[in-house]
């Protein structure tokens, strides 16, 4: 008997403030606490010292959250406990004081020297350079003088200052990491290259251009303005345009609830592997980053290749969303997707792909349908995705209790944490680049914003529901308790070395939010049959390495399954460069999983009881 599909779930009703959500354990409290309570039943009466806690707490968490609004979501306490800390541990060391004293009048010194060879005409070379992700310095006038001084001035202080921040014995690394951090970012704001007067490339293009690029930059600083202080998002150009040029592999949405659209894309080879193949991308960004342009979407190569691909858009949530949880994008994202497609392509197990943050949901998900011996999965992908968190890079420096607490009283207020508060973080990892380099070219050099596929797709971020997003920091990130066997999954400890599928695990080489020692670390706390695969790039660049992409490379390995492990470092060691993309690599592995060749199938399950509801990409897409 044909079933009737339910296309549009209802709405899951809010838990209530004693409820808590599954993937926390008993000992733990809930992530977001219920601060108000529920209004008492008609003609009942409640004491008011009782409300009183409630109302004072209220009144914190409103404060917090204003005073977030004003720092950009950093906390105050957590920024001044990091100088306190190194402050203290500094001012009781005389030999690290001595060492900076020495290290001082070396580098001035070097700075002296380097001046005086200018002054008599002699070459000499530059003492210090700058970092391998600092583009601010590429311009050829910064090696004539007095340039040439003025960077290698500011270098020099610069180092000091790494010195100066590098771990104490007692410092708390995180703080001393983090003190490093502000102190970079400070300097950056005195970088000759952020001043006309101290920038020759600055003066050679006012020059060359009578000081119309002054007058352009002007007049992009005030769009830019009036867009941030409208917190306007910036539309799609036409040239990129959704659905027509991005995104634009062929399908249909055949699911959708409150959460996401299921979409099932059209086969374009007359036969395709048995087992389709379902993609979970990271819910932080839209899912187009593997659906760009036709030449190099990762989704459209991969149906190329012979295979019946199914991919989940989340929808953008709102603050009437904010109820959320993680337990809900595992529940009604990946295990509906699943169900979906056993209806669509029954009887065939699914190979599952996930993308960063998908990518450590699936696992989650994995490890629990693992222990509850569902069987459904063929095989694991995870892309630029982690499992363990007690390495993961600078983004760690955003994160403690303090920091957490304050975010989490600022998407109190909200019901959700804002597009500008998460990109502002992944940009001041990199501000030398993506922040003041970019303000050179657009307000001094008059030059716009030439879009891109990846820069439109970097610009189309979405927001993230405060209950899901608290549980994912503190379970997940900051008490790390995938990786150290806390975390529940519907009130039962789940353990990733309980998935027996084999695993294909891809980091990049540079990646600055999934560091590839940290995904490395997958081999770790699993015990099956594991490849890794470390690409060139980061971590979007990386993930998009079409076949034909100049200058790529990868190295692969394979653990077996129950082998000792292996450390990264004697890892890399024992793995020479392969040119050209991973894509074909992990394709080849996917077809040798896989149980052979079947007609292929057309988009769209009607039979199943999963029509065609809307044309790719679907609606969620769009969402602002």
């Amino acid at each position: 008997m044909t079933r009737t599909p339910t296309r549009t779930s209802p709405r899951r009703p809010a838990r209530k403030a004693a409820e808590r959500p599954a993937n926390l354990p008993a000992t733990v409290p809930e992530a977001l606490p219920a601060i108000v309570p529920a209004p008492p039943p008609p003609g009942s009466v409640t004491a008011a010292p009782d409300d009183a806690p409630h109302l004072h707490a209220a009144l914190d968490r409103a404060a917090m959250a204003s005073l977030a609004r004003v720092t950009g979501g950093l906390s105050p306490h957590a920024m001044l406990d990091a100088w306190f800390d190194w402050g203290m541990h500094l001012a009781r060391a005389p030999g690290r004081q001595m060492e900076l004293i020495e290290r001082a009048q070396a580098n001035w010194i070097k700075l002296s020297q380097f001046a005086l060879g200018g002054v008599w005409g002699k070459p000499v070379q530059k003492p210090f350079s700058p970092g391998p992700h600092d583009p601010r310095w590429s311009h050829a006038g910064w090696d004539r003088a007095p340039f040439a001084l003025w960077q290698q001035g500011f270098l020099a202080v610069q180092d000091w200052w790494q010195a100066a921040t590098a771990d104490l014995p007692g410092l708390r690394k995180q703080n001393a990491q983090r003190t490093g951090f502000m102190m970079r970012q400070l300097l950056d704001t005195v970088s000759p290259t952020n001043f006309a007067l101290g920038n020759p490339e600055i003066l050679a293009k006012t020059v060359a251009t009578a000081g119309r690029n002054l007058v352009e930059g002007a007049a992009h600083y005030m769009d830019d303005a009036q867009h941030i202080l409208a917190q306007e998002h910036r539309k799609v150009p036409d040239e990129f345009a959704l659905g027509k040029v991005l995104a634009s592999t062929p399908g249909v949405v055949v699911f959708r609830n409150d959460l996401m659209e299921v979409i099932q894309y059209s086969p374009s080879t007359e036969q395709v592997q048995a087992e389709p193949v379902l993609i979970v991308p990271a819910w932080i960004m839209k899912y187009y980053i593997l659906d760009l342009s036709p030449e190099n979407s990762f989704i459209r190569w991969l149906v190329a290749q012979g295979h019946t691909v199914f991919c989940i858009s989340w929808c953008n949530p709102k603050a009437d969303q904010a109820d959320l949880s993680l337990e809900d994008y595992r529940t009604n994202g990946i295990m509906q997707a699943l169900k979906v497609i056993n209806a669509i392509v029954p009887g065939q197990k699914v190979h599952a792909n996930g993308y960063c943050l998908g990518g450590t949901l699936l696992a989650i998900a994995a490890a629990a349908m693992a222990r509850d011996g569902d069987h459904r999965l063929a095989s694991v992908t995870l892309m630029a995705a982690q499992v363990d968190f007690a390495e993961a890079g600078e983004l760690l420096l955003f994160l403690d209790e303090s920091q957490v607490a304050f975010l989490e009283d600022m998407m109190w207020a909200q019901g959700y944490l804002d597009r500008p508060q998460m990109s502002g973080a992944f940009a001041a990892i990199r501000a030398e680049d993506l922040i003041w380099s970019r303000a050179v070219r657009r307000y001094y050099l008059g030059e716009p914003d030439l879009p891109t596929d990846i820069t439109v797709w970097v610009n189309d971020t979405t927001r993230m529901p405060a209950r899901m997003h608290s549980e994912y920091l503190r379970g997940v990130f900051l008490e790390n308790r995938i990786s150290a066997g806390r975390f529940a999954v519907e009130g039962r400890v789940i353990a990733l070395k309980d998935i027996s599928v084999p695993m294909f695990v891809v980091a990049t080489e540079t990646d600055h939010i999934a560091p590839w020692r940290s995904v490395y670390k997958t081999a770790l706390f699993t015990d099956g049959d594991l490849h890794f695969l470390l690409t060139k790039g980061g971590h979007n660049s990386g993930i998009l390495s079409e076949p034909g992409h100049p200058g790529r490379h990868y190295r692969i390995g394979h653990r077996h399954a129950h082998a000792h492990y292996q450390g990264p470092d004697r890892w890399i060691a024992g793995h020479h460069p392969v040119p050209g993309s991973w894509w074909p690599e992990w394709g080849r592995w996917l077809a040798a999983r896989s149980s052979g060749l079947v007609a292929a199938r057309p988009a769209g399950g009607e039979g199943a009881g999963y029509p065609a509801l809307d044309a790719a990409p679907g609606r969620y897409i769009h969402q602002d």
